[in-house]
């Protein structure tokens, strides 16, 4: 049961901060809850990925108007989860009856008896014909949103970027001046088109205007030793944040 109302509050609040980062973080408690989290996330260590969309059902099987908007979707999912909501949607009939289950022994269950979630998918390749065992049971390695966020209402989300950074410049070689050395070292954490997130190299000068403490790195040689994490986004209507953690 605590495993369960763990998970349960882990997708809360992902749910949370999605919805308050697209709304520019409102004034509220459960958005400085949110906010809180999101830079919890970011401050080393590890450095974690700020939102994690893919702990946030929004594939969640509630009933929804097409035409509805997208912050109205993600308040549904937010206000109405529960422990007896389901986390994924499963296929169902005309009469409300689930199609299939992972094994098709759920087939014909009533779906509002919501169903432990599966993993819907299974890869193997054309060519292999060798039967899984009896004992074959399918993991789920979710790292992305359960639903195709790839159109501009979610592009709120591929705009969070986060970069840790450390940097250090020191002179060596006597009183009478001698070797400048420079060591700088940036990676830069960003999502995908489905919110899947990923670290690549970057550079000292990639870092975004906002982010302060290695302005004079290549400059003469001032005494640098800088180590960050910065993270910025910009919101649903396009307005610009950021935070940035020394440490």
């Amino acid at each position: 049961m605590t495993s369960e109302r763990a998970r349960a509050q882990s997708y809360q609040i992902d749910c949370a901060i999605l919805l308050c980062l697209s709304g520019g973080w409102p004034a509220s408690v459960p958005c400085a809850r949110a906010r809180a989290e999101f830079i919890r996330r970011i401050t080393p260590w590890p450095v974690e990925p700020p939102l994690q969309i893919w702990r946030c059902p929004m594939g969640a099987a509630y009933p929804v108007d097409p035409d509805a908007l997208t912050s109205e979707r993600i308040y549904e999912i937010l206000l109405e989860l529960d422990q007896t909501a389901p986390l994924q949607s499963f296929p169902v009939d005309d009469a409300g009856n689930l199609v299939t289950g992972l094994d098709g022994s759920l087939a014909g269950t009533p779906a509002t008896t919501f169903p432990k979630p599966q993993p819907a998918v299974l890869q193997v390749a054309d060519s292999d014909t060798t039967p899984l065992s009896e004992r074959f049971s399918l993991q789920l390695a979710q790292d992305r949103a359960d639903i195709d966020i790839s159109g501009p209402e979610f592009n709120f989300v591929r705009s969070i970027r986060v970069f840790q950074t450390q940097a250090r410049q020191w002179e060596s070689g006597g009183e009478d001046g001698g070797e400048c050395n420079r060591y700088a070292s940036v990676r830069l954490g960003s999502y995908g088109t489905q919110g899947d997130y990923g670290w690549r190299r970057s550079s000292i000068g990639a870092l975004p205007d906002a982010h302060i403490g290695v302005e004079r790195y290549g400059d003469s040689c001032p005494g640098i030793w800088h180590r960050s994490v910065f993270v910025e986004w910009h919101d649903y209507e396009g307005d610009y944040g950021y935070e940035q953690v020394n440490y």
